[in-house]
């Protein structure tokens, strides 16, 4: 059982607490906000005997193993060296910071202090991921795929209305491939690997950055095309194409259902199994379970990926001098 406090009173932590809860694997013990009510409040909601205010001294609190943080993005960074120096294992929610640059430092600090950073992104740790790696090579050789990830956000209301959420904003590491998108491109990097060629073709909003875009990732033999978006809604399916056949995915995240075509034969069937609601369950049997044995195989597996990931974005970023506040 891992002891573990949480940076964040959004709902993506109470999402996180519930399903650590969930896989029987952490303990909450702490809970940090800005204001002592509301830190109280998610303190007495989910039993945490500690309650914050200050990083710091939450950061010494024998009590604690890890952190899980979902602050701001352009808050990670500072927030998530804190813990790691202090010895504590760093879950940082998606995407964990703004560039490689930071994400090495880190991972640096990290080694240092004999710890872990960990990158939330739940789709990559469900069977029906396992599932679709495994069977990949039923489509033949691969010459397409699109995965869209497209969803108007309720926060582009407020924007439209002059406002300045953070998801919107340069001076918190916003934008669209960097959330929405970062559940495609975790996807293909999963399956595909590392791309030869990143080309990115965004719509940038007065704010200077991305509210929706479309990136190409170059392989050998065929290309990946990733749609997304927090300006429009779509219903449309991922699908992966090769010679052989197609796989039909329901989403990019949650891997809700996979379906594979086959070309000659015409047929269809079901390759996806059942999966837990709560889907970040399974990130945190995952990293509880390189925690608790020390699974160094697999953690630099996972790191790997975070690295190439924020690669693509960064270079993405780049491309359209697309430049959040501190670059």
């Amino acid at each position: 059982m891992v002891n573990f406090a949480t940076v964040g009173t959004g709902w993506i932590t109470h999402s996180f607490i519930k399903a650590a809860q969930y896989s029987k694997q952490f303990q909450l013990v702490g809970v940090y906000s800005r204001t002592e009510d509301q830190a109280k409040e998610l303190a007495d909601i989910y039993n945490a005997s500690h309650f914050f205010t200050d990083l710091d001294e939450m950061a010494k609190c024998p009590d604690i193993q890890a952190v899980y943080i979902a602050s701001p993005n352009s808050l990670h960074y500072g927030q998530a060296l804190t813990f790691l120096k202090n010895k504590k294992h760093v879950i940082c929610e998606k995407p964990i910071f703004s560039n490689l640059r930071e994400l090495e430092e880190a991972y640096r600090i990290a080694d240092e202090n004999g710890v872990y950073l960990f990158e939330a992104i739940r789709n990559i740790h469900t069977p029906n991921f396992q599932i679709l790696k495994e069977k990949l090579s039923m489509a033949g050789k691969l010459r397409s795929a699109i995965l869209p990830y497209i969803q108007y956000s309720s926060r582009y209301d407020k924007f439209l209305a002059g406002e300045e959420p953070n998801i919107f904003s340069p001076h918190f590491s916003g934008g669209t491939i960097v959330d929405l998108g970062v559940y495609p491109i975790y996807l293909a990097v999963g399956l595909f690997g590392a791309p030869k060629k990143v080309a990115y073709h965004p719509v940038i909003l007065r704010t200077g950055v991305d509210g929706s875009g479309t990136l190409v990732l170059e392989y050998d033999g065929f290309v990946c095309t990733i749609i997304c978006s927090k300006v429009a809604h779509s219903v449309i399916p991922c699908e992966i194409h090769g010679e052989m056949g197609t796989f039909v995915l329901a989403d990019a995240a949650p891997i809700s259902e996979i379906k594979f075509y086959d070309s000659h034969t015409q047929k269809s069937q079901v390759l996806s199994g059942k999966q837990e609601e709560k889907d970040m369950v399974y990130e945190c049997i995952n990293m509880a379970k390189i925690i608790g044995i020390k699974d160094d195989k697999e953690y630099e597996i996972l790191r790997n990926w975070s690295k190439i990931v924020l690669g693509i974005t960064e270079e993405a970023r780049k491309q359209n001098n697309i430049v959040f506040d501190g670059e």
